[in-house]
């Protein structure tokens, strides 16, 4: 178990009842089991997109810096080969 530190801090009501809700709900065991996952997501958040910086500094250093035109041209490639997942239409009526 890693060490944990007794934090306070001041948070929006609607946060505190989705997280008391989440645990009426037995989604999280405690309040304060809500706010250390939330923290953590953010904190791999934070440190995915750093990586995601760096790599993409290397490559702008390889290879001069992305332009709007190659990231346009990107983005059409990307919808062209793109698998489209439409739900099912409901009868009428139902």
């Amino acid at each position: 178990m890693r060490n944990k530190e007794r934090l306070t801090v001041t948070v929006d009501s609607e946060l505190i009842e989705a997280a008391n809700q989440a645990v009426a709900e037995g989604r999280v065991g405690s309040l304060s089991g809500w706010v250390n996952l939330a923290l953590a997501e953010r904190a791999d958040k934070e440190r995915r997109l750093r990586t995601l910086a760096e790599a993409i500094d290397g490559y702008e250093g390889a290879f001069g810096e992305i332009t709007a035109a190659e990231l346009a041209a990107q983005e059409r490639m990307d919808r062209q080969h793109a698998t489209v997942v439409r739900p099912r239409r409901r009868p009428k009526g139902v």
